[in-house]
């Protein structure tokens, strides 16, 4: 898959579940139930314990959805990230260096912006993708505002989008949405919930319109 075929995908898809947890034996399930629930784009964040042996683990058994890291902030990350299986990394900021790895080692770079410089110096540093993170507070229409000058970004938010925004973001121009909280609820799992995470997955899935 080549970082322009993920971007298509993504497109396509229109969503992504991003786990960010600090155990790793719920992390296994909370991602299941995601998979379970429809979501065939899957992020496990490099703060998750024993990310690496995940990411490996979950590609060769779900050859069908394809997982990527996040929170991935240096070369090293990037390189075990890919190694292990990762076919697109994803930060929470913009940096030339991290993209640059990505585009080294084949994979698509998602890094984090929030104003429109920020977009189109990620855009230009050849990321294919540029995560709004967090959501500014005028929601979905800074995308629009964003798009109306630079139609060319490929725009995703993530931190703020919800089941009841999902298809507004979208509406707006964005390339996709990701999904955090508002699926792997942290009360859900801690307690174990994973028919609850399901459920979920199915719901916001429904919700993108």
């Amino acid at each position: 898959m080549t970082p322009n075929d993920f971007v298509q995908q993504l497109g396509k898809t229109r969503a992504s579940a991003i786990l960010r947890t600090d155990d790793a034996e719920a992390a296994v399930q909370a991602m299941e139930a995601a998979i379970r629930g429809g979501f065939t784009i899957c992020e496990f964040t490099l703060t998750i314990p024993d990310v690496y042996e995940l990411i490996a683990d979950f590609s060769k058994r779900h050859p069908d959805v394809v997982f990527g890291a996040g929170t991935v902030l240096t070369i090293e990350e990037a390189e075990k990230a890919v190694d292990a299986g990762a076919k697109f990394l994803v930060s929470p900021v913009t940096d030339e260096v991290v993209i640059e790895a990505a585009s080294r080692l084949g994979v698509a770079a998602m890094p984090g912006t929030h104003t429109p410089t920020e977009m189109l110096r990620a855009h230009r540093a050849g990321a294919g993708l540029q995560k709004l993170f967090p959501a500014p507070g005028i929601g979905p229409e800074f995308v629009k505002a964003c798009l109306g000058p630079m139609p060319f970004l490929n725009i995703v938010p993530t931190h703020g989008v919800t089941e009841a925004n999902a298809a507004d973001w979208l509406a707006a121009g964005g390339h996709a949405i990701g999904f955090v909280a508002p699926l792997f609820d942290p009360q859900l799992v801690a307690a174990g919930d994973f028919d609850g995470i399901e459920a979920r997955a199915r719901r916001l899935l429904a919700a993108l319109g």
